[in-house]
């Protein structure tokens, strides 16, 4: 009898279950959608901490010290933060790079197929706006987190001035004006990724997905305008 030859088994994947998972369609998706969802409410948690600074100098130095004062627990949130960023832009670039190999010419006219099709220039030029917005974020850290140290009192007690140095460095037009630039990279990055993560996650039923790609707009719209007044006040002398 001859013995019969088995093919190798390709449907169970090499790794652990969570990197089965991961790397699964399924996986990618609902990662993607939960990282940009955690880092769309830091965006806008950051852009209403930023506006304290209208209330005063004391106002924001006592918010960024309250935030200092946090210690490991500031720091597993940064290390949340950090991984949330590291995974959402590694699958991001994954799908990206997949979508070009599988398309092996570009098309010359992007149309929209049918009444029901999402695609905008959001999400055209989500790839660019990621890659900019991670480098402005190396860039804004090594200003602001990692900048000057002045020193203020502040009911008592020595804190940091950042409250200084964030009015130094907007008082400079090259800065506000390249802030803005990217700032409007945010926005059209929220406009589609918003929209996007609760798709992701499987959030939208049919049936509201305009109203949500409707709120994603005005949401992605007041976030980046929350961040643009703040710069553009203090360059035009209505915060010193």
């Amino acid at each position: 009898m001859t013995p019969l030859l088995k093919a190798p088994d390709t449907t169970s994947a090499t790794g652990s279950p969570l990197l089965r998972f991961y790397r699964s369609a399924i996986g990618k998706k609902l990662v993607t959608g939960v990282t940009g969802l955690a880092l769309a409410t830091f965006v806008l948690v950051h852009m209403l901490g930023n506006l304290l600074l209208f209330l005063g100098h004391q106002s924001y130095n006592a918010y960024a010290h309250h935030l200092a004062s946090l210690g490991p627990l500031l720091y597993a949130i940064e290390g949340v933060l950090l991984v949330a960023v590291l995974l959402h832009g590694a699958i991001g670039v994954e799908i990206y790079v997949g979508k070009r190999r599988a398309r092996a010419e570009q098309y010359q006219v992007y149309r929209s197929v049918g009444e029901n099709s999402y695609q905008s220039l959001s999400s055209r030029t989500m790839i660019v706006s990621g890659t900019v917005l991670v480098g402005f974020l190396v860039a804004h850290l090594a200003t602001f987190k990692f900048g000057p140290y002045y020193p203020t009192d502040l009911n008592g007690e020595t804190v940091r001035d950042l409250a200084r140095l964030v009015v130094e460095v907007f008082h400079k037009l090259p800065y506000t004006l390249g802030y803005s630039m990217v700032l409007g990279l945010l926005g059209l990055h929220l406009r589609h990724g918003i929209w996007s993560a609760f798709q992701s996650i499987g959030a939208l039923q049919a049936g509201i997905r305009p109203a949500a790609y409707g709120i994603s707009l005005v949401l992605a719209g007041a976030i980046a305008l929350g961040f643009l007044v703040l710069p553009w006040a203090i360059y035009l002398g209505w915060i010193d």
